[in-house]
């Protein structure tokens, strides 16, 4: 049986260094924001020698299907706009604009 081998790394100076680090990524203690009428948490990840934001969030979707959809779709636009303004680089990887969801016809 093979073993994987992964050099550990070293905690940062702002992972939790508890349950939350592995042997090859470091997890910080979550920023959590709320009283905004829904909560939303950052983590701030390192993986090997690259540094990640997760983001999480638990937004109320109304009773009513449309708006329901309304709310989604403007979640999914303003997702998109704050990566565009936080991960600039991530648009201009090359052939990241033809990929397709599995199973959908490109748009």
């Amino acid at each position: 049986m093979a073993r994987i081998q992964r050099t550990e790394t070293p905690h940062t100076t702002w992972c939790a260094r508890d349950h939350r680090c592995g042997v090859a990524e470091h997890r910080s203690a979550d920023l959590t924001a709320d009283e905004i009428g829904g909560r939303a948490w950052l983590t701030r990840v390192r993986a090997g020698d690259v540094e990640y934001i997760e983001i999480r969030a638990r937004i109320p979707l109304h009773s009513n299907e449309n708006v329901a959809r309304r709310q989604l779709s403007t979640a999914l636009n303003l997702m998109r706009e704050l990566l565009a303004l936080v991960a600039p680089g991530l648009a201009r990887l090359p052939g990241r604009d033809q990929r397709r969801a599995i199973g959908r016809p490109a748009a």
